[in-house]
């Protein structure tokens, strides 16, 4: 079976365990906030270890922590909807509408067959893992979240910079809240 194969096939196992609890924090997380918080407003954004932005959210009973910018063009993550795409829960970007599954960090897109066949025939793909996913722990309430090191560069990255931060982002325009 190719990669694109695999991907395009609707996953069920493919949900992320829920987070760890246990009676202390591992030693490189970080706390967010309360457990009863984040399911009450849904999400929240922390600069965790003064360099990294990063959205926290509760959704279907589970929580989840990605960086809180789109690897795309940076668009504010905590203002996307979550919707579901081949069985499998998405934040979509508010800026481009780009889909990535809470669990993997995966960017997801409608691939077309043969575009000359009528009607088209789509299937969702994977573009590969482009959201840096961070580890979320539950400690008597506590949320943690331990940040995911890996040297292995991914796309959302690129706006976890200082050089984003001071010069690019007050540039950019700020969001209408939601009615």
């Amino acid at each position: 079976m190719s990669f694109e194969e695999e991907t395009s096939q609707t996953s069920s196992s493919s949900s992320s365990p829920p987070p760890s609890s246990s009676s202390s924090p591992p030693s490189a997380s970080h706390f967010i906030g309360r457990k009863e918080d984040i399911v009450k407003t849904g999400r929240v954004t922390k600069l965790v270890n003064g360099c990294r932005d990063v959205l926290v959210l509760y959704h279907q009973g589970q929580l989840h922590a990605m960086d809180m910018r789109c690897y795309h063009s940076g668009g504010a993550l905590q203002y996307g909807d979550i919707e579901e795409f081949n069985g499998r829960a998405c934040i979509v970007c508010p800026w481009h509408k780009y889909k990535i599954t809470l669990a993997e960090g995966e960017g997801l897109y409608q691939a077309v067959d043969d575009p000359t066949a009528r009607p088209l025939r789509t299937h969702w793909r994977s573009k590969g893992v482009k959201q840096r996913i961070h580890k979320v722990t539950e400690v008597n309430g506590d949320v943690y979240v331990t940040l995911n090191n890996s040297s292995e560069a991914i796309e959302s990255d690129v706006y976890q910079t200082e050089k984003y931060r001071a010069v690019l982002l007050p540039a950019e325009p700020k969001p209408k809240p939601k009615k």
